[in-house]
């Protein structure tokens, strides 16, 4: 699995993605809350759910299904102000939807575990990705994560996360700018 870092990434590069309006410190927090929450099912291991339970590690919590009820939810919960069922408030649940399935997606291009079950409880069918560019996070301490193996992973990220995602931010910026300048010398010239 990617680190809390990759997945943070992701998250803010949704996010950034998702709206030109400015958001607040709650749309922040619960984008990079929906990106890492997949991975609470780690805590299953002490009560001996074993890995390729439907609940087990990437099992449950990182499908498809799992993604789009966290995603309603938060709206639900945390967007109140938004109207019920508005078009805004369909953005929203698609978007804390797909930074949920996010972690998974990334997951699927590590090379560890047993793979990520996209469709459970339909099936408890894992998989991965053809193509595995992303280093599996190291699992047990700080002091792993933060020796060679976690510096490995944070490079690894870096370029198959943080760099993707600083590019489309930046072409989604420019588009942006280019539309809003197109637009204002259209009325200049209507003027």
């Amino acid at each position: 699995m990617p680190s809390i870092i990759g997945h943070t990434i992701a998250s803010v590069g949704f996010g950034k993605l998702f709206s030109q309006e400015r958001q607040d410190l709650r749309f922040w927090l619960l984008a990079a809350y929906c990106s890492l929450i997949p991975d609470g099912d780690v805590i299953l291991f002490y009560f001996d759910v074993p890995y390729g339970h439907m609940f087990g590690h990437r099992g449950f919590s990182h499908s498809i299904l799992f993604a789009v009820i966290l995603g309603f939810s938060v709206t639900l919960l945390f967007f109140r102000d938004i109207p019920k069922y508005s078009p805004q408030w369909w953005r929203y649940a698609a978007f804390f939807s797909l930074v949920t399935a996010s972690h998974g997606l990334l997951d699927a291009l590590t090379y560890g575990g047993y793979g990520v079950g996209f469709f459970v409880p339909f099936s408890s069918q894992r998989y991965f990705f053809p193509w595995r560019p992303i280093e599996v996070a190291p699992i047990g301490g700080l002091t792993r994560f933060f020796g060679p193996e976690g510096w490995r992973v944070i490079r690894s990220e870096l370029i198959w996360i943080g760099i993707p995602t600083a590019a489309a931010i930046t072409a989604a910026s420019l588009t942006r700018r280019l539309r809003r300048n197109k637009k204002k010398s259209s009325m200049e010239i209507h003027t």
